[in-house]
């Protein structure tokens, strides 16, 4: 093992005891290329001296963790995805007398947000519940304000029609405060909240989970934990949706999920 890999490890394991966020089951290559870049964007000569920087001072740790944790997301992102959710999974939600949905890694909004618009087209927004969770509290703040750029609405526009959009996707916002602002009936259907996959429990049965592009992130061992909260989570024969680097196989797991759509990682719980 190199210097800088001890030396991450002493980082991810510090910050661990001093501010509980857990990234010790992170893969390897992708959390030293995160810290690296940190370092760099910081301006610390070593990762040793970041670790010094961090364990001292609050800001400094905000700084790493958006830096651990890169929210990079779109609306409607795989529109294929949406579109298997609209036909495959909506029809067995319209039998439940109400929804709850689990956006795991919700980053800045963009899916959760995706989700409700599917939802209220479907007729379901208003007895569906959404939890949208993440680890970064600068990227919650973001989404709960539920302010884009406008120059991205052309891309979550085009996503939005292939993803069996029924409406005019400039239906939903608002030009406002430099950006586009969402429709307020979207913002408060969705209680964002700080949750971590690799330490935190269940809070809720849910009907739908969608936790896509995290677990690529996670060694097996976080993976598989990150897949039993989801297990505990879903009610009887509920759905679970993944990203499309993202498989069930292999996992722990494998056997309690059957595939609804392979192509397009959307499981549904197996009994009991």
């Amino acid at each position: 093992m190199g210097l800088v890999d001890i030396e991450v490890r002493l980082l991810v394991e510090a910050v661990f005891l001093r501010y509980g966020h857990d990234f010790r089951d992170y893969a390897p290559a992708s959390l030293r290329r995160r810290v690296l870049q940190a370092q760099r964007e910081m301006g610390a000569e070593t990762v040793s001296a970041l670790q010094e920087r961090v364990l001292r001072d609050a800001a400094a740790f905000s700084a790493l963790l958006s830096h651990l944790t890169v929210p990079v997301s779109e609306m409607f992102r795989d529109p294929a995805y949406f579109l298997a959710l609209r036909r495959q999974v909506v029809p067995v939600l319209r039998t439940y007398p109400s929804v709850k949905v689990w956006v795991a890694g919700c980053s800045t909004g963009e899916e959760p947000y995706s989700l409700a618009i599917l939802l209220h087209e479907e007729g379901l927004l208003e007895r569906t519940i959404f939890y949208a969770t993440d680890i970064n509290h600068g990227s919650l703040d973001k989404a709960r304000r539920g302010i884009f750029p406008l120059e991205r609405m052309e891309d979550f526009t085009r996503n939005y029609q292939q993803a069996g959009g029924s409406a005019s996707f400039s239906d939903y916002y608002t030009a406002a405060y430099g950006g586009a602002l969402f429709d307020r009936r979207l913002r408060e259907a969705i209680t964002f909240a700080d949750h971590s996959l690799a330490t935190d429990a269940v809070f809720a049965e849910t009907q739908l989970v969608s936790c896509r592009n995290v677990l690529i992130y996670f060694n097996r061992r976080l993976q598989d934990r990150a897949l039993g909260l989801f297990h505990e989570s879903l009610s009887r024969r509920g759905f679970l949706g993944l990203g499309s680097k993202e498989t069930l196989d292999f996992s722990a797991y494998a056997q309690r999920f059957e595939a609804v759509d392979r192509t397009e990682r959307i499981y549904r719980r197996l009994e009991p």
